[in-house]
This record gives structure tokens, C-alpha cells and sequence, in this order.
């Protein structure tokens, strides 16, 4: 391990198709009013919903609600959550929904007692959270963000077209999250594989970082390995509930800070889908399955034993008779492929990107260190425009 670090994470989780059963238990530490969460009808339509409000009404809980909150939460949404926590003195935010919900929840938590402009402070300057927080408890029904256990919150600011992410410190995570795969049956198939490539993508983007020898790129194979098995079973049969269950826990080790242990990472991918989604409100897995063969196809050979590895480790591809540089691009393609073969998009103009749109994209783009190259904005726009099919419009 080549770098020193300091891990912590104090999220509790209650896993299984049981667990709903340890929510009223969780409710007793905290106060009388509870702000609930949600989207916009799934939770209704499941009868998620009716038995939260029961748990909470056995529990002596005052409800409020804060629904319709959108795949990529916005800042007018954040705001009028902290309007809300702060005119009922809300005691417990209780998202229920997947991690846009939860992000969003987050983003509430730290908001409503701020004194200045949240936006501005936390996700603009990334100031250290000096205000009070409403504690975040969370019932996951769509996996990918890995929200349920992290500290992480992106929110898009509409009116100056910016998708931002923020990882807050340990005191904002949810303070419990209750993860039961069935919850995740009725998950449309594009949110399925938008959920499993997100997964997918957090790994990779703190895999590809570093030429040490380090024991977290063994479990972040091990958790790849698994995710990308899982999700074959699924894309199949949505309630094999083995497939389901793997893939709701490699979401949660994906990003719970335990895959980023030790690492350098730039989360480039993310950046660069971020603005994509500001632009399109594009599901964020499917952005980044776009976004990422022609990223990963540009900058491998500033990283090229990583990809080989890649390649070999997570699918087998056979390196005799190929140069370093083959086996790595087979390896690229067999993400590809295995893109395709969960029908995700593969271009920018299948999620209503414009070629107008990519000069603003590339140059509002959060550019990193920490990978393998730091890229200019002129990069990004030449990755943008010359391999996601812009040629041919």
C-alpha cells in the first residue's frame, strides 16, 4: 500500500429481505418529525410506500413529505427540502429511492441550517461543513450510486447548467440505510444497467490510478468480476434474486470508500458525465458508458500495464502472440461489448447531445489529478467529438 490513510465509515447497514423490519428499532433515536424522501410513483406503485408511512406512523412519527425528486437532483429541489426541514424542525431526513434521492437527502442535510448561499459554499468552493446536520437514514430500491454508504452528493444547478458532486465527511453519511434486493425488481431495464455500469465505472475509475502493487486493485477485480457476472444473470432474469443481491452489495463496496483506499484517483469519466448530464439529464450510468470507451481508448497508454492487466484479469483475454498496446485495446473492447450487450447507448446523439453542445460541455468540465493524465479541455472536446460518432452527422 503506497499511500498512508485513515478509514472510517459509520453508516449501519441492514441487508436482505428482512430488513425493513429493523426501521422502527432505528426510528426511536431520533425526534418526532420525519422528512420522507422519494421520486415521483414507483414506491407508491410497489407498496414500498404504504408500509414506510405504516413503520412511521407506528413509530409516533409527524410526516412530512418531499416527493418527485429527479434522477439528477436539482438545486431548486435541495432548497425547497431545506425550506421544509427548517419550518417543521425536521429530526430525521428518511430518503427512499435510489441514489439521486439519497444524494439529494444528503444535500438537504447540510443546507437547511446554512448561513450563506449552500451552493456556493459547498459544492462551488468545498468548504468544511460548519452548520448544524439533520441526520440521513435511507431504504435503497435502484443500486449504482453506492450513496447509500458514502458521503457523496451531486446536484445540478439548472439555471447555470452545472452538474457538481461534493463527498462530504463521515458525519453527513447516512446514518443507517436498509438494502433489500426485492426492492429492486420493478426497476425499469434502462435504470437496471445504468445502475450496473455506474457501478461498474466507480470501480474502474479507482482501478485505473497508480503502478504499485496494491492489495485494493484485488478486491476492486474481485468486486468487477462479480458485478459483471451478476449483471449477465439479470439482464435475463430481473428477480433472480442471487444476481440482484450481488449486484446491490458490489455497488455498496464500490463506493464506500474501501475500493479507493490507498489510490490516486481523478474521477475524469464522472467529470466529464457530469456535464454531459447538465446538457442531456441523461441517466448518469448511461452517460458514463458513453463517455468512457473513447475516454479509456485515449488515455490507456499512459497507463498501459493497468489496462493490460484489465484486459487479462477481468476478461480473459488471451495476450499471446499480441503487443502490450493489443492486449489493452482488446480488453477497451470488451467493455464495449459488454456495453452493448446490456443495450446501452454507446453515442452522445442517443441521449440528445448536440455537436453544439460539446465546446460548452468540454470546457465546463471539472478537469483532475490523480490518473494517469491530466487533460486539457481541448482534449476532452477532441474525445467528445471524434469518438463519440459526431463525425458522421
Amino acid at each position: 500500500m503506497k499511500f498512508d490513510f485513515n478509514y472510517y465509515n459509520p453508516t449501519k447497514i441492514y441487508f436482505g429481505k428482512d430488513s425493513l423490519n429493523n426501521l422502527e428499532k432505528e426510528l426511536k433515536n431520533y425526534g418526532e418529525t420525519v422528512l420522507l424522501v422519494y421520486g415521483k410513483n414507483s414506491i407508491k406503485k410497489n407498496g414500498l410506500y404504504d408500509k414506510v408511512i405504516e413503520i412511521l406512523k407506528s413509530a409516533n412519527k409527524k410526516v412530512v413529505e418531499l416527493a418527485g425528486i429527479k434522477s439528477n437532483p436539482t438545486y431548486k429541489q435541495m432548497m425547497e427540502g431545506a425550506k421544509l426541514v427548517k419550518e417543521n424542525s425536521v429530526n430525521l431526513i428518511l430518503a427512499v429511492g435510489g441514489g439521486s434521492v439519497i444524494d439529494c437527502s444528503k444535500a438537504i442535510s447540510v443546507s437547511a441550517y446554512c448561513d450563506e448561499d449552500p451552493w456556493e459554499k459547498y459544492w462551488i468552493n468545498f468548504k468544511k461543513v460548519d452548520n448544524k446536520i439533520v441526520p440521513v437514514g435511507s431504504i435503497l430500491t435502484m443500486v449504482g450510486t453506492g450513496s447509500e454508504m458514502n458521503g457523496g452528493s451531486v446536484i445540478t444547478h439548472e439555471e447555470k447548467m452545472l452538474k457538481n458532486g461534493r463527498v462530504f465527511s463521515a458525519e453527513v453519511y447516512p446514518k443507517f440505510s436498509i438494502l433489500n434486493p426485492e426492492y429492486t425488481y420493478t426497476v425499469p431495464k434502462n435504470q437496471m444497467v445504468s445502475g450496473i455500469f455506474d457501478t461498474l465505472s466507480h470501480l474502474m475509475e479507482q482501478y485505473f490510478s497508480g503502478d504499485d502493487n496494491n492489495t485494493i486493485d484485488y478486491v476492486i477485480e474481485g468486486v468487477m468480476e462479480s458485478l459483471i457476472d451478476s449483471a449477465k444473470v439479470a439482464i435475463k432474469n430481473p428477480k433472480d434474486y442471487e444476481a440482484r443481491s450481488n449486484i446491490m452489495w458490489c455497488a455498496t463496496l464500490g463506493l464506500n470508500t474501501v475500493t479507493g483506499l490507498s489510490k490516486t484517483q481523478d474521477w475524469e469519466v464522472h467529470m466529464i458525465e457530469h456535464q454531459v448530464g447538465a446538457y442531456t439529464d441523461c441517466p448518469h450510468g448511461i452517460g458514463l458508458a458513453i463517455v468512457s470507451v473513447p475516454y479509456y481508448k485515449y488515455i490507456y497508454k499512459y497507463g498501459l500495464d493497468k489496462f493490460v492487466r484489465f484486459a487479462e484479469k477481468i476478461w480473459k483475454v488471451d495476450g499471446k502472440n499480441m503487443t502490450k498496446e493489443e492486449i489493452a485495446l482488446a480488453g477497451i473492447e470488451k467493455l464495449s461489448d459488454f456495453i452493448k450487450e446490456m443495450e446501452i447507448p454507446t453515442t452522445l446523439r442517443e441521449i440528445g447531445a448536440t455537436e453544439e453542445m460539446l465546446p460548452l460541455i468540454a470546457n465546463s468540465t471539472v478537469i483532475m489529478e490523480g490518473g494517469y493524465k491530466k487533460l486539457t479541455a481541448d482534449e476532452i472536446l477532441e474525445i467528445l467529438k471524434n469518438h463519440c460518432n459526431y463525425s458522421a452527422m
